[in-house]
């Protein structure tokens, strides 16, 4: 399914009928690495997970792929699906275009759910790294990106004994546009600084984490929850930033007990 959002064509899928759950995918992946919660979630909710511009079935967009414009598609499609409140939840850079709609949209959202993600922006040598995977798209396509990142992204114990989700992440990665890959690294670079906003932040929260993840340390999450009022926090065994994929049913687990506990008064 698409929808002209602005002045792009963005892609989503959407299951279930229920209270809406939206949830954004990891860089440089698409909504199809959301395709086990969809399934399982859809059951008692209306799931919609989008492709950010650049990703998988949706239109490059001019200009950096910037978080607050990852937000603005994101308000954009919802308002074209006539939803006006939601769960907002996010991984990765999804999670970063999560505190960038909050900011700006926060009585939208009912609840969050922050995975794998972080809300400091991006050390100087953060920012080199992205510079160096810009130029490793530049020279070699999405190949060469997913073979630099694929140790980042999974966990140890996913890449010694999973072959199958190695290959799956491997092969979403591949079918990312370069321009997209390129618009989405420099728009992470360019990020705000979020550290500020978590006291702010009143609804529900749940942040998940890998145990294995080396990009968005168990500690950072730990950080979040402490500076979140109410946040909750659960660590996922034997996964590492891809969390979702990597122990799908753990973490759909956590997700539905925490949408049970926080909607049952909304209708």
């Amino acid at each position: 399914m698409k929808k002209k959002v602005g002045d792009i064509l963005l892609a989503y899928e959407q299951a279930g009928a229920g209270f809406p759950v939206v949830l954004l995918h990891a860089f440089p992946l698409n909504k199809a690495m959301w395709d086990f919660q969809r399934r399982e979630l859809s059951r008692d909710y209306r799931i919609i997970t989008p492709d950010f511009r650049g990703h998988g079935e949706s239109a490059v967009a001019g200009g950096d792929s910037t978080t607050e414009a990852l937000a603005e598609d994101v308000h954009g499609l919802l308002a074209e699906l006539g939803i006006e409140r939601c769960v907002l939840g996010g991984l990765s850079m999804g999670g970063y275009a999560s505190f960038a709609f909050y900011r700006k949209y926060r009585e939208q959202v009912v609840a969050l759910i922050l995975a794998d993600t972080r809300a400091q922006a991006d050390t100087p040598e953060g920012r080199q790294e992205r510079q160096k995977l810009v130029a490793v798209a530049e020279a070699e396509g999405a190949a060469g990106v997913a073979e630099q990142l694929l140790p980042k992204l999974l966990g140890a114990t996913t890449r010694a004994s999973r072959p199958e989700v190695v290959a799956r992440v491997r092969a979403l990665i591949h079918t990312t546009p370069v321009p997209g890959i390129i618009k989405a690294l420099r728009g992470m670079a360019a990020r705000p600084d979020s550290r500020s906003l978590l006291p702010e932040i009143a609804c529900p929260a749940l942040i998940l984490v890998g145990e294995e993840d080396t990009l968005t340390l168990p500690a950072d999450s730990a950080a979040m929850a402490q500076a979140i009022r109410g946040a909750r926090l659960e660590v996922i065994a034997q996964a590492g930033h891809l969390s979702n994929l990597e122990q799908p049913a753990a973490f759909t687990n956590h997700v539905r007990s925490f949408l049970a506990q926080v909607l049952a008064s909304q209708t």
